[in-house]
């Protein structure tokens, strides 16, 4: 195939990535303490982890594993924590044992939580004690014989009475007594591990690192295989690519909003600031904006990924306005759409440009990134060195520049399939390596790539398409809408009508307000016909919309 988008790239990017330095994600950060043992790795919450700590304590923390609870290598080990200081410690200590990482959101439900472990088999889990009694009513259903409990403080260096407040925000309830089988406290297992020699785990390439669950956006969560080859070489991917950006400033200094159990954040804060023996600044709450807005005021970061949702919120928080953005090298937004109308006041906000970038869990994740020189327009970007877009037809063909049809991927980043399930691997792949993602696109004849939406969220009005993305853009330019999603309804006559949930930054605004603006500003077919005011969207932990839940 023709790589049309290889003429649009920066003066000196290469067509295929430089082979890693590392050939495992253990490798990675072994190198890491070696190269920067007094670069700070990780703060959070006022307290400081240096390459060198990281080091000592994932150490201790790969031997418990391995000496005491006798874990042995391809075992799954699932962490269910949000952004603290535990989870790059627990993260790395279970690659350094040669075991796989299983990522669980820590506000799951208790059936949410029993399908993730049931599937992925996972023998040992890592949690934040204040969700351990979501575990306690499933584990006996599930193959979990070890359970490591960790307090929000555990390595944090001021007291814990301090957090009390923290806590109360962030988890909304107080830390439940529970009976837990095997389980020891995260202090007890770094303790278990301090006088033992890890014996070497044999792990490269084609070894699986993570069994990364699927969102579950448009149907079941599903685990993706992600090998070390896949992370590795989309860690090298994101540097190659990223590289003239921080000339002269490095190391790195990320702020890590999204939780890191997020394939977004995992893979573009965790790993890749690794990599480079850069800083993340870890944020637990994002969503108390006025303490996050608060807590990065304190630093002078080079970086800062989000999605649409946190931008908005974010500049429409008091505190916004102390924030320093003169050190921002790179803004990075993905996960789901930036609307234009948030792309334009963060630009003008901020002086820096939110660069869309377009990748899946199946990707792990980038594939396609807009340049770090360039305007937000749009497009979500060119794909990144040694990858392949192409945009399908229904039959897997390819389509003529400038069609629109299914957006499929070609690369060392791509999964190497779901864990004990061929037949969705078998649909979701096509021939010579090619990943269906189901978001619906199209290419023009600069390469550049432009998201429609996914295939599942179109609206058929009358045998016109309609793309959600498209109306909601359209509506959040109004002065007094703050966030707006657009799903489609049943209708005998047209087949289907638009129906648009909206949340409100201005009380004063009425139903009629915003179908008088869609006349303005969009055609008759992709109007909304009927309007519903929310006091708040349902979103998954990141931010994305679920417009799933807004039609069930």
């Amino acid at each position: 195939m023709e790589k049309i988008w290889l003429k649009s790239y920066p003066p000196g990017m290469p067509a295929v990535v430089p082979t890693p330095p590392f050939r495992s994600v253990r490798e990675l950060c072994e190198q890491a303490f070696e190269a920067y043992p007094d670069n700070n790795a990780y703060t959070n919450m006022g307290t400081t982890l240096s390459y060198a700590d990281l080091d000592r304590l994932s150490l201790q923390f790969a031997c418990f594993l391995q000496k005491k609870l006798k874990l042995t290598r391809g075992e799954r080990v699932a962490i269910m924590m949000p952004n603290v200081l535990q989870y790059p410690v627990a993260l790395c200590g279970i690659f350094r044992a040669g075991l796989v990482v299983v990522n669980v959101n820590p506000l799951y439900t208790a059936r949410e939580l029993k399908h993730q472990l049931k599937d992925s088999g996972a023998k040992c889990i890592i949690i934040l004690e204040n969700f351990a009694h979501v575990l306690e009513d499933v584990i006996a259903e599930t193959d979990v014989q070890h359970v490591v409990t960790t307090g929000v403080g555990d390595l944090l260096s001021f007291p814990k009475s301090t957090l009390v407040n923290f806590a109360l925000r962030y988890i909304k309830r107080a830390v439940p007594s529970f009976n837990l089988p095997g389980k020891f406290s995260f202090r007890q297992a770094l303790s278990a591990g301090a006088d033992q020699v890890l014996d070497e785990v044999e792990i490269g390439y084609a070894d699986i690192a993570f069994l990364q669950y699927t969102g579950g956006t448009t149907g079941a969560s599903k685990g993706a295989m992600l090998s070390h080859r896949n992370m590795v070489y989309n860690v090298q991917q994101s540097m190659t690519w990223q590289a003239d950006a921080y000339e002269g400033v490095l190391p790195v200094v990320a702020i890590t909003a999204l939780p890191l159990y997020h394939i977004f954040s995992l893979q573009g804060n965790c790993l890749t600031v690794m990599a480079q023996g850069g800083e993340n600044i870890l944020i637990t709450n994002p969503r108390d904006f006025e303490g996050f807005a608060k807590e990065i005021a304190k630093h002078k970061f080079n970086m800062f990924t989000g999605v649409n949702t946190l931008f908005a919120a974010l500049m429409d928080t008091p505190s916004f306005s102390r924030i320093d953005f003169s050190h921002l090298r790179v803004c990075v937004g993905g996960g789901m759409a930036v609307q234009p109308a948030i792309a334009k006041e963060w630009k003008e906000k901020t002086g820096t440009t939110i660069l869309q970038g377009y990748g899946l869990t199946e990707t792990s994740p980038v594939a396609i990134v807009c340049r770090i020189d360039s305007e937000f327009t749009g497009t979500i970007g060119l794909p990144v060195p040694s990858t392949d877009v192409m945009i399908a037809g229904d039959d897997g063909n390819p389509l003529p520049i400038g069609e629109i049809g299914e957006i499929c991927i070609r690369g060392p980043q791509v999964m190497e399939g779901y864990w004990q399930r061929p037949a969705e691997t078998a649909e979701t792949m096509l021939p010579g390596g090619w990943l269906r993602t189901g978001d619906v696109g199209r290419m023009d004849e600069n390469g550049y790539t432009f998201i429609e939406d996914r295939k599942k969220d179109m609206i058929l009005v009358s045998g016109f398409n309609v793309y959600p993305n498209e109306i909601e853009n359209v509506i959040v330019e109004m002065p007094g809408v703050l966030e707006a999603a657009a799903i489609g309804l049943p209708d005998e006559r047209s087949g289907e009508i638009v129906k648009v949930f909206v949340v409100r930054k201005d009380p004063n605004l009425k139903e009629q307000d915003i179908l008088d603006y869609c006349k303005e500003n969009l055609t008759g077919y992709k109007r909304p016909r009927i309007i519903e005011f929310r006091d708040e969207l349902p979103k998954t932990n990141v931010g994305k919309i679920l417009r799933r839940a807004l039609r069930e």
